[in-house]
């Protein structure tokens, strides 16, 4: 996978979000607890987003064609921060993978390896905080792999959550323990 032909660059709220609710209402999709919602309903929580200050939406493309989503929080304003006590240099991921066209063997490795090289190319990041469903093993599978922790169990308002953590030390020996096979 030519992780080259990946990119990242701000949300578009009016550019965007029918790509985004088309992802969102789709089955595979339903940790991110949208099935149900309109496209109405999904650019009002992106403008709520977007009006945070501490809370940003990234569109990823693949060739410059929409494919991933990746927000970037601050967990010490999101309501993780009140089940764990945030660190300086603590950074939230969330990420969704647009459905494929066709499927690319490493894609999701690349998606991921695009994003943590991103986040931690922010001298200020030392640690990404994820909080996937307990159910959502794919991901949790898929963060394993990146280099994330597992630390607890939490109860979120919307799920029960793995609680995991990646330092800067911890994806750099994933990536070349990945790169080795």
């Amino acid at each position: 996978m030519n992780r080259a032909r990946l990119s990242l660059r701000p949300f578009d709220l009016g550019r965007d979000v029918i790509t985004l609710h088309g992802w969102v209402t789709q089955p595979y999709a339903q940790y991110w607890g949208m099935l149900t919602a309109s496209i109405s309903e999904v650019r009002d929580e992106y403008l709520r987003i977007e009006q945070t200050g501490h809370h940003q939406a990234f569109l990823g493309e693949y060739d410059g064609r929409p494919a991933f989503l990746m927000e970037r929080y601050q967990p010490a304003y999101d309501v993780v921060g009140g089940v764990y006590d945030p660190a300086p240099g603590d950074i939230g991921m969330h990420v969704l993978v647009a459905p494929p066209e066709h499927r690319l063997p490493g894609f999701t490795t690349a998606v991921f390896e695009t994003i943590l090289d991103y986040l931690f190319s922010d001298p200020l990041v030392d640690r990404v905080v994820v909080e996937p469903d307990i159910r959502n093993t794919k991901i949790q599978a898929l963060n394993q792999r990146m280099g994330f922790r597992k630390h607890s169990i939490v109860q979120l308002p919307d799920k029960q959550a793995w609680l995991s953590f990646c330092t800067r030390d911890q994806y750099a020996d994933a990536v070349q323990l990945n790169e080795a096979g």
